[in-house]
């Protein structure tokens, strides 16, 4: 197994607290694609992040949404997951279905409107509230997060890595960009398009870690989702020596427990290994994020 890399050049990286009509902003930005690789390598003493499910959509801000995304960075650093589809005319656009009919004011197939007539349509809230806002581009939201956060892509099929790789580098924004790999084949696949790329690999046991680590992507482009459950005390430790976080998916169960039992149950899972967070709900979880900083000082 791959061990970890001594640090070979000067890594920039900065971390701000933007004070904007009193809502203190979570912004992070880095020098080139190494210094986003270094943020999210593991280290003892790693300061856990969220990562903000679908862009942390809330009442009156739907889901994979730019204004949803700016409001995530008011409560912790988040790695904003967002969702990638393609439109008829070939525009790559945020969206989780493959349809128009949950979470916007239009029906039908996404693959079915060109970007002009998606451009017409408002975002729907997650309790059917239409909101003033429209279906972002990729393009858009890679313009947005410069200088203030970084985007995981899951990218939807047909959408292929060669047009993600594409829009990452038109745009030169590897500084800023996470995507998604459901799998090592699919990790590789990216890699070997662009080897500057940090990807997030699927590796939910001790048998998915060691693929991983086997395959052709170095640790240092890694991270990991452990999958929506606890994993083992045995996956955590071979990712952290190999300096890959861990990000677990709170949203659904954990997220539901931990709001029946409070906080605790956030902390706990921080307690066992979990790097990352990925939450359907930001502001709770943001607290137990700086109640684990809290509770480090005190140590």
């Amino acid at each position: 197994m791959r061990k970890i890399l001594p640090a070979v050049a000067l890594i920039v990286l900065c971390i701000s607290c933007v004070q904007t009509e009193g809502t203190q902003k979570h912004y992070v930005s880095f020098e080139g694609p190494a210094g986003l690789r270094e943020y999210l390598r593991w280290h003892p003493g790693k300061t856990p992040l969220l990562g903000a499910h679908r862009g942390g959509p809330a009442d009156g801000f739907p889901e994979n949404c730019i204004a949803t995304f700016e409001r995530a960075l008011d409560y912790a650093p988040c790695l904003i997951e967002c969702d990638v589809r393609r439109s008829k005319d070939g525009a790559l656009v945020l969206m989780h279905d493959d349809n128009l009919d949950r979470t916007t004011t239009g029906r039908g197939g996404i693959s079915d409107f060109t970007l002009v007539e998606l451009e017409e349509l408002r975002l729907v809230d997650g309790n059917g509230v239409v909101t003033e806002y429209e279906i972002p581009t990729l393009d858009e939201a890679l313009c947005w997060a410069k200088g203030k956060a970084v985007l995981e892509l899951d990218v939807k099929d047909p959408v292929t890595p060669e047009e993600i790789v594409d829009i990452i580098r038109t745009r030169r924004a590897h500084d800023r960009v996470i995507v998604i790999a459901y799998g090592w084949r699919s990790a590789e696949t990216y890699y070997r398009l662009d080897n500057e790329l940090s990807i997030s690999c699927s590796a939910g046991d001790v048998e998915g870690v060691e693929y991983m680590l086997r395959s052709a992507v170095p640790s240092q482009n890694l991270i990991a989702f452990v999958g929506v459950s606890e994993p083992s005390g045995d996956v955590y430790r071979l990712l952290h020596e190999q300096g890959i976080c861990a990000i677990l998916g709170t949203l659904g169960n954990l997220d539901r427990k931990a709001r029946s039992r409070g906080v605790d149950v956030y902390l706990d899972l921080l307690r066992n290994g979990a790097d990352v967070l990925a939450t359907d709900d930001v502001e709770f979880a943001s607290k137990a994020l700086a109640l684990h900083g809290a509770n480090l000082q005190r140590q």
